[in-house]
């Protein structure tokens, strides 16, 4: 069957059933799969292909930024469509650098998710009409001044311990969720508080916050 074929990700049922209502609509798209956890995304990315990944933004396990740098590295010719409720340049401007190639914000119509799906399927780049490549590219040239964060400095696996442990799980529970054992996880956790030179949970909390791992509040 031909097609652009799609996967979801989005940690809200209604929302991963309406846009599977919207997009199967368009008879050349084909919903594949669908996840409402980063770290399952990141494996049915890998495990189907799809040509485009509808990505939330904020997702449980492993954030929307750094589920599209994954899945650049390891599922290059999947094209990721962020879909996010934060039109903040920041959050733009950081998943075009990890490798999206397109943001959709949540309240943009049902024209635009699918002409934006249709561009970013065929190779192009698309920003919701809100937002503007010029307003990008001078926050980009805003931001080039200021030194990039520690975050750089983890490995992908204390990545993972660090959006985990952001949300609450213990270090057995991290264990659990990343296949490895809780003292290695606790080895993770140390050298991740190292890295970015935090203390205490409360820190590594307005870490998340202030990062855009975990979603500020309204």
């Amino acid at each position: 069957m031909t097609g652009t074929t799609i996967a979801l990700a989005d940690d809200h049922i209604v929302v991963r059933q309406g846009l599977r209502a919207l997009l199967e609509t368009e008879p050349d798209f084909r919903i594949v799969g669908e996840v409402g956890d980063g770290l399952e995304a990141v494996h049915l990315v890998e495990r189907l292909q799809p040509d485009v990944l509808v990505l939330d933004l904020m997702l449980p396990g492993l954030s929307g930024l750094e589920v599209t740098r994954l899945v650049r590295q390891g599922s290059p010719k999947t094209r990721i469509l962020i879909l996010s409720m934060y039109a903040d340049e920041a959050y733009v401007l950081r998943a075009l650098k990890n490798g999206a190639a397109g943001y959709v914000l949540k309240d943009s119509s049902a024209a635009d998710l699918v002409q934006a799906v249709r561009e970013v399927a065929g190779g192009r780049r698309y920003l919701s009409p809100p937002l503007s490549e010029r307003a990008i590219e001078r926050y980009a040239e805003r931001a080039e001044g200021v030194t990039e964060d520690s975050y750089e400095m983890l490995t992908t696996r204390e990545r993972e311990v660090l959006h985990l442990a952001a949300e609450g799980h213990t270090s057995a529970e991290i264990a659990a969720r990343l296949g490895i054992s809780p003292r290695t996880a606790e080895t993770h956790r140390a050298n991740l508080m190292r890295k970015l030179g935090l203390e205490s949970q409360t820190d590594l909390v307005r870490y998340a916050l202030r990062r855009g791992i975990l979603p500020m509040e309204d």
